[in-house]
This record gives structure tokens, C-alpha cells and sequence, in this order.
């Protein structure tokens, strides 16, 4: 029998009095209601002061009269919800990073796919939170990795703590208030031009695919052009229109390296990704391109680089460090002592803060890429 309002408040009251904190999820599920209605219910509750909320929680409020004092919820029970594009390739490392992450707190991970699909990263969202999602890892399908105007204004109108992950929003977008852990591309970009210049080359050009990532590689690789003072190169054609097709793509770049180093322009390239570095360099070797005499290559991921023929070097962005790192961040949201790990650096694992914002800053943490040296850029110490 469905219960009345009354009744349900009634009965959470009962049972956090009891038992000083539960999880909401837990919450529900005992009392046979859904998440979303125990949210509303808890908020209703909250508002009159009867209980207080903790990131997915509920908990009787100090000072009141109960069997046991009140305390943070443990982890356990507690499930996160992840929303990533796909679980192939870059992400991969990603999720293994939070999940670990997640499940070293005793706490659970599960899994929304988006599939760059319109609309499909708020859908699995909300199919998440039904399910009893206390916290949420999100990377949405930005096209340049942030939101355009008007658009990600969902991510900051939910009601449990939200993470963004590999992705950031503008300044003055409501969104840029949210925690995220991204991978610093536009360093990594910066690092691999460096070293470029630093085996003496003047003239390097930047070849990238359209993805979420580009927009980072190109303010990075600018940046250390001009701060190094080496000489300005011809943008890729693919930078003011982007490619119809993977063989257009190959074959525009291929073009574009091509011509630049028969006219002496281009000696050193940054190449993203690593598998495309490895479907461009025979082609250009076919060419009579000698790699890396002729053209230096970077590449940029590091999935496959190191399996090329001829090893590439590769700026590596830490995608497991990225995962655990906003899994902790989140647990710290939730209340949860952060986890033992350490692969992400110092401040990864804030401390609790309320839902709404808290009494703690929120945190804008980005790891830096490695570089890893290999054949492909010439360096002396790629043969040793």
C-alpha cells in the first residue's frame, strides 16, 4: 500500500532517529519508494530543520535527543554513477582509475554510456540517479570539450554532488563552479613543442583531430611557440575545416606535412592521436618522408605509440591519475575519509562539503601529461 506524505515523513524520521544515518538509496529501498520522491521527501524534512542532509544522505540533526549520536555514513552502500562517452580507448583508463578508486572506499561504480549521442549524457544521468547514483562522475559530449552557450546547464542542476571529468566550462558558465579533474592537454602540447625545440628544431607544426581535446593542444602549442621564439608554421587545413571523413583526414595531413617539408618550413611535427601518427608515417615515408631525418614526430595519447614500427615518442596524459583522482574528490563530497591512493597527487581528496557548495572551495585540479621519449623524434637518448 502506497503510504501518504505524513506517513512517509513519519517513517524516515523514525528510522534516522534510530539509527543517526542512512544512506538515501538505503533509505528508499526500505521503505519501497523511489530515490527521486525519498529526495523530495528528505528536502521537505530538511527545510523544517528535522533532519539535515549529507551528499546522498540522511542524518539526524546535532544537539537532538536520540538512541546513538549521529554520524557520517559510511561508505559502503554508497553508489556512484559515471557518464562517459564510451569505455573504449582513452576512457578506458579512466573509468579503471575511478572504479578502483570507488572500490578501495567500499563503495560501487556504475556505468552510463553516452555514445556522443545528443541529449544522451543528461538521459544517462537521470537513469543513473533512479537507480540510486549518490554522486556523479561526468564527462559530457562537449564537442570542444567545454559547453557552448546555453548548453551544459544540466550538470549543475542536480541535486547530488557532481564531478566533472576531462572536461571544463568557461569562465561565467554556471557549470565552471563545478569540481572537475581534467588532464592539462594544453601543457602537454607546450612540453612536446619544448622538447622539439630542444633537439634544435625552429619550424613545427601542429596536426590534430577534431576532438575535445584539440582546443587545448592548440592554445598549448601556441603559447610555446611564441614564449620559445620559434618561427610560426602554416595552420593544418583541418583547423578551419574539419575533416568529412577518417581518409579525408589522413589524406589532408598528409598533404600538409608533405608540402611542409619539401618547402623547407617543417622539420618537427606534434601528431594527435598516436594511431593516427602510425597510419601517417609509412605514408609519408612512401613519400620519400624520412622519419625522423626528415620530420621529427611527436605523437599525442600514448595508447599504441610505443607498438608503432618505428617508436613514437608520445606526451602520455595520466588518464587512470584522472579517475581516481575525481573519484576521491567526490567521495570527499559525499562525506567519505578519502582512500589510500596516492597516483593523483596532493589535493586530490578534498574534504566533505555540503551538496549544495559548503564550507569548502571547490576544486579545479588538472594533472600534467608525461612525456616518453622513443625513436620517432630523434632524440639521441631514444637509443639507448
Amino acid at each position: 500500500m502506497r503510504l501518504h506524505v505524513d506517513q512517509r515523513h513519519e517513517r524516515v524520521l523514525e528510522l534516522v532517529r534510530e539509527r543517526g544515518s542512512l544512506r538515501v538509496a538505503e533509505l528508499a529501498e526500505e521503505l519501497g519508494m523511489s530515490a527521486v520522491t525519498l529526495r523530495r521527501d528528505v528536502e521537505a524534512l530538511a527545510a523544517q530543520g528535522l533532519v539535515d542532509r549529507l551528499h546522498g544522505a540522511v542524518v539526524w540533526p546535532a544537539g537532538q535527543s536520540r538512541p546513538a549520536p549521529a554520524a557520517a555514513p559510511p561508505a559502503e552502500g554508497l553508489v556512484v554513477g559515471m557518464v562517459v562517452p564510451t569505455t573504449e580507448y582513452y576512457y578506458a583508463d579512466v573509468v579503471r582509475g575511478a572504479r578502483r578508486t570507488v572500490e578501495a572506499a567500499g563503495a560501487r561504480l556504475t556505468i552510463g554510456l553516452s555514445r556522443y549521442l545528443p541529449d544522451e549524457d543528461a538521459a544517462q544521468t537521470r537513469r543513473l540517479l533512479s537507480t540510486g547514483a549518490d554522486g556523479l562522475l561526468l564527462t559530457p559530449s562537449w564537442e570542444r570539450g567545454c559547453p557552448e552557450q546555453g548548453e551544459g546547464l544540466w550538470t549543475v542542476e542536480q541535486e547530488t554532488p557532481v564531478v566533472l571529468v576531462e572536461r571544463s566550462a568557461p569562465l561565467g558558465h554556471p557549470a565552471a563552479r563545478l569540481d572537475r579533474v581534467r588532464s592539462d592537454h594544453a601543457h602537454g602540447a607546450a612540453e612536446a613543442v619544448a622538447h622539439l625545440a630542444g633537439l634544435g628544431h625552429r619550424a613545427i607544426a601542429l596536426a590534430v583531430q577534431d576532438s575535445p581535446t584539440a582546443p587545448r593542444l592548440r592554445v598549448g602549442y601556441r603559447a610555446a611557440v611564441e614564449a620559445l621564439g620559434l618561427t610560426p608554421v602554416s595552420a593544418s587545413p583541418l583547423d578551419d575545416a574539419p575533416s568529412r571523413s577518417e581518409a579525408d583526414r589522413f589524406e589532408r595531413t598528409l598533404e600538409y606535412l608533405c608540402e611542409g617539408v619539401a618547402s623547407g618550413d617543417v622539420t618537427a611535427a606534434i601528431v594527435h592521436s598516436d594511431a593516427d601518427a602510425i597510419v601517417l608515417i609509412p605514408r609519408l615515408q612512401a613519400r620519400g618522408v624520412r622519419v625522423p631525418e626528415d620530420l621529427a614526430v611527436i605523437a599525442y595519447d600514448d595508447e599504441v605509440a610505443s607498438l608503432a614500427d618505428l617508436p613514437l615518442t608520445a606526451v602520455a596524459p595520466d588518464k587512470h591519475a584522472v579517475g581516481a583522482a575525481a573519484a576521491r574528490l567526490l567521495l570527499s563530497r559525499l562525506g567519505v575519509a578519502e582512500p589510500g591512493a596516492t597516483d593523483a597527487g596532493p589535493g586530490a581528496g578534498a574534504g566533505a562539503g555540503a551538496a549544495g557548495g559548503g564550507s569548502v572551495a571547490r576544486r579545479h585540479l588538472d594533472i600534467l601529461p608525461t612525456l616518453r621519449i622513443r625513436v620517432s623524434c630523434g632524440a639521441a637518448a631514444a637509443a639507448s
